[in-house]
């Protein structure tokens, strides 16, 4: 089923600095997580969303990206001489039925920024943006982006945003909602980037996918950098709501959890969450975990 919202942005410039050195010389996306690398989560999430048209906003020595989704005739051939039909459908990107495009963000001046760079493909329509460096839900089965989009169009919105909730410790660490309301679909006050737990307004925080009007490019244009030179998003949408556009949360489902790979702690339980999950391999990963971690025979890891 074809999503309201065909189109989607995904921002895959970053630097991945705290991931060094393993992206040194591939892009933080690409790195992989289980069976797949990052960003080939965040694409399969939204072909079964419905979006038919994805936009990657790349930077110096993301090629990488691209390489990934072209074909590779020489190696399908390869894997059909072998009779490895399997590994071919794992490849077989173009069942999603999605139009890949990319562009560049040539300098790092961050997120706000490299959603501007997506104003030529989204036009006057609305869109969604994914984060590249996040995967919603166990297996990236997440139906967020579809719920979102259908949120949008129902409650003629600006701006719809996902959040999770997050321990009180975490809090600092991400964009924090001032939500008006509850449930599972709610209005949204303000937002509050990194804030301290004190003062925080929620403990909901920004999940990586969003939905926008096109007024979000003004509103973007219309804010200054931060002290690092960087155009945040946060700060682009808090102006929305200001002028009184409605601004909706939309919150990740249990099943939906976000997984953010920022940095080494993330990237490694991440890895391990997605191999013990595998369906060939996992039972021989909690073996094998639990012989290194010594568990006791008779207990469960």
């Amino acid at each position: 089923m074809d999503c309201p919202i065909p189109n989607a942005v995904v921002p895959v410039a970053g630097l991945g600095t705290r991931l060094l050195p393993a992206t040194k010389s591939q892009p933080k996306g690409m790195l992989p997580v289980a069976r797949k690398p990052i960003v080939q989560y965040v694409l399969e999430e939204l072909g079964r969303s419905g979006v038919r048209n994805v936009l990657f906003v790349t930077g110096q020595g993301k090629a990488a990206i691209e390489n990934h989704f072209d074909p590779d005739t020489g190696l399908m051939d390869t894997l059909r001489r072998s009779g490895k039909d399997d590994l071919l459908l794992e490849l077989d990107f173009e069942k999603l039925g999605l139009n890949i495009l990319y562009t560049r963000q040539s300098v790092q001046r961050g997120l706000g920024d490299a959603i501007l760079h997506g104003e030529s493909f989204a036009g006057r329509d609305p869109f969604i943006v994914a984060l590249g460096d996040s995967i919603i839900g166990l297996k990236g089965d997440s139906t967020a982006c579809r719920r979102m989009a259908d949120a949008f169009v129902e409650h003629e919105a600006e701006v719809v945003i996902a959040v999770e909730e997050v321990p009180p410790e975490r809090v600092r660490f991400y964009g924090i909602v001032d939500p008006g309301g509850d449930g599972d679909l709610f209005p949204i006050r303000t937002m509050v980037e990194k804030p301290s737990l004190d003062v925080a307004p929620s403990r909901l925080a920004v999940s990586g996918r969003y939905v926008f009007s096109p007024t979000i490019f003004d509103m973007i244009r219309s804010v200054r950098p931060d002290r690092r030179g960087e155009i945040q998003i946060t700060d682009a949408i808090r102006r929305v709501a200001e002028r009184g556009g409605k601004v909706l949360g939309v919150k990740l489902r249990p099943e939906e959890k976000r997984h953010d790979i920022g940095n080494m702690p993330s990237y490694f339980e991440t890895f391990i969450e997605f191999a013990l999950a595998d369906p060939d391999h996992g039972e021989r990963v909690r073996s094998h975990l639990i012989k290194v971690l010594g568990v006791p025979p008779g207990k469960q890891l």
